[in-house]
């Protein structure tokens, strides 16, 4: 009997909507198996209805948590070869954004926990198998991570801290590719919670962003940091 090849198999966290969503769609119709997580579990259960596929294995949870981080990478593992690994989940902190001078102990810690300390257990969790199978991280960053944008600290240092990581961690394993992955303003609630009671339908929908993520896996560059809208252009221009 001739044995198949499984389909690779990547973890998306913050799946549920946004970015995470749009990207979990595009990897299911290209044939992988996508372990998605959301901490709004009534959200991803309408998620995973929506999209029918049973390659897509829907575990909610907050990232934060040891528990259901494990339970993320194991069932990765079974599913198959572990190729992927998107560190999507992000938290923005207060709406509206305080400055520096006045934002609270407890809310940066929590957006450092999700948006730094998370991706990073996460990675720690999944490079061996990464490695073994020829594998990829993706870590979600932010212009906010380069620009000092007022209202941003808390947000934004948390990803700058996340690009520093990236670099960090291509420097130190060499075999896996490390993205640090701007996708540009994007038409999403977290978003829209960042710029309370303004309108931002001119910001992109995530699913015009995916396909400069994927160039990125496609043609698998060297690691480093890069914007959705430079890829975007140098696709155009193939």
């Amino acid at each position: 009997m001739t044995q198949t090849n499984p389909c690779p198999v990547a973890i998306v966290t913050g799946a549920s909507r946004g970015f995470g969503k749009a990207l979990t769609v595009v990897l299911l119709d290209r044939g992988w198996a996508v372990v998605a997580d959301a901490r709004r579990a009534a959200e991803l259960e309408t998620t995973a209805t929506e999209l029918n596929s049973a390659r897509l294995i829907a575990l909610p949870g907050d990232v934060t948590e040891a528990s259901h981080r494990d339970a993320l990478v194991a069932a990765a593992i079974n599913a198959g070869p572990l190729r992927l690994l998107v560190n999507n989940a992000s938290r923005l902190g207060p709406s509206p954004q305080p400055a520096l001078a006045d934002y609270p102990a407890t809310e940066l810690s929590a957006v450092y926990q999700t948006n730094l300390f998370a991706p990073l257990a996460l990675i720690q969790a999944v490079l061996p198998a990464l490695t073994d199978n020829g594998g990829v991280v993706v870590n979600l960053t932010s212009d906010a991570a380069v620009e000092p944008y007022p209202g941003w600290g808390g947000y934004g240092s948390s990803k700058a801290a996340l690009d520093q990581l990236s670099a960090v961690l291509a420097a130190e394993a060499p075999a896996v590719p490390v993205y640090a992955f701007d996708p540009g303003d994007m038409r999403t609630e977290m978003h829209q919670a960042a710029f309370p009671g303004e309108d931002i339908s001119d910001r992109a929908e995530p699913e015009s962003v995916v396909p400069a993520l994927l160039r990125l896996l496609d043609t698998r560059p060297a690691s480093g940091r890069y914007r959705a809208a430079d890829l975007a252009l140098s696709g155009a221009r193939r």
